[in-house]
């Protein structure tokens, strides 16, 4: 679609990330209008906001030029924004939008402080925080860390360390757990938690920490309590000592021996797709209330868990106008569109009673969506 859109009444929010599905579909069931602009502009996104603009871009990167032109139409004037994945590692882009308009999140520089890596590990370290050590130059102990791109997201970015640290990258030591993730809220000085889910990997060649999706919410166990308790007590910490605002996530990985936090991601993530279903209201709306101060008392309990599965392409895909997407996909591309191996094709959504079948039942149905369509061959 062109970046010069039709005039049209103004929606009440603008939503900007690298994918905007997610906090499309909950401002529409926040009951609010949305203009969209991403990188994709998929037809599911199109279909829920009342106009969903493309950011052209080369790279997986939230283009300046392309935002701030599309930012500039009169209709836009002054509409709030609210951004998701796409700007921790762009802390200026984001202080240029807030000289602009009202921006409903963290402050560009709460986002340059929680992903700098060594600000970060130091601000855990004064507040008593189990956290992975890191490092600029690699120890003797070569195979016990990983590199890292500071500010990145997504997992792709990745790898063993080797013998040489690019600039913008760093070290952090392996620790093991499995990755556990709590979606928040928080108004400046509380939390309230929304929910656990647990990640998945799916790896791909030179990324072998590539994001595979997420399953929530997470039973806690009676015995586990204190583990989830330790948890959302660090995290509330962490927010009071930065004012913590709106929606945010908490990357743990938890084992035996206890836990360690990975990172804060000062945005609405991806594992929206899990929480944001009747009974819970909207958490795009909540989350713009949570940035002017206001917390609810609590939050409707979820029945059952959700995985969501993204579908990588397999070889390059070519999709025409007699792909029919099933009613459990997201993400769905426009067609005709050609999908590089190695992409993001969907997102594929299942429901069922418990975290391990929810995550069997997607996966099964990513296996029909390729055997159905034949995208394993597809040219």
């Amino acid at each position: 679609m062109s970046l010069t859109p039709t005039i049209l009444p103004k929606s009440d929010v603008l939503v900007v990330a690298l994918s905007a599905r997610t906090l499309t579909a909950s401002g529409r069931r926040s009951g609010l209008g949305v203009t969209a602009l991403d990188l994709f502009a998929d037809a599911d996104t199109a279909a829920m906001a009342d106009r969903c603009l493309t950011l052209p871009s080369r790279r997986l990167r939230l283009p300046n030029p392309a935002l701030r032109r599309a930012l500039a139409a009169p209709d836009l004037h002054g509409v709030p924004l609210v951004y998701g994945a796409g700007f921790e590692d762009r802390p200026e882009l984001l202080a240029a939008l807030e000289r602009d308009r009202p921006v409903l999140g963290n402050a560009a520089g709460t986002v340059a402080r929680l992903k700098d890596p060594f600000a970060f590990a130091a601000l855990l370290a004064r507040l008593g925080i189990p956290h992975p050590e890191i490092a600029t130059s690699l120890p003797d102990d070569r195979g016990g860390w990983l590199m890292k791109r500071a500010g990145a997201s997504g997992g792709g970015h990745i790898r063993p360390a080797g013998r040489r640290v690019p600039a913008g990258h760093y070290l952090q030591r392996r620790v093991a757990g499995r990755p556990v993730s709590l979606l928040f809220l928080a108004d400046g000085r509380r939390v309230l938690p929304v929910g656990f889910s647990r990640q998945w990997a799916a790896p791909a060649p030179r990324q072998p920490f590539r994001y595979g999706g997420a399953v929530g919410p997470l039973p806690v166990p009676p015995m586990r309590e204190g583990v989830a308790a330790s948890m959302i007590a660090a995290v509330s910490r962490i927010a009071a000592e930065v004012g913590l605002v709106g929606l945010n996530s908490a990357d743990f990985l938890a084992g035996p021996e206890g836990w360690c936090l990975l990172e804060i991601n000062p945005r609405p993530g991806a594992t929206l797709d899990l929480f944001d279903r009747p009974p819970m209201p909207g958490l795009l709306g909540l989350h713009m209330a949570a940035c002017a101060g206001e917390l609810p008392q609590a939050l409707p309990p979820l029945a059952g868990c959700r995985a969501a599965l993204v579908v990588y392409a397999r070889t390059p895909v070519l999709l025409d106008s007699r792909m029919r997407w099933p009613d459990w996909t997201a993400d769905r591309p426009c067609t005709p569109a050609h999908i590089p191996a190695g992409a993001p094709l969907c997102t594929v959504l299942a429901d069922a009673a418990d975290p391990v079948e929810a995550r069997r039942l997607a996966g099964r149905r990513a296996r029909e969506l390729f055997r159905r369509h034949n995208l394993a061959e597809a040219a």
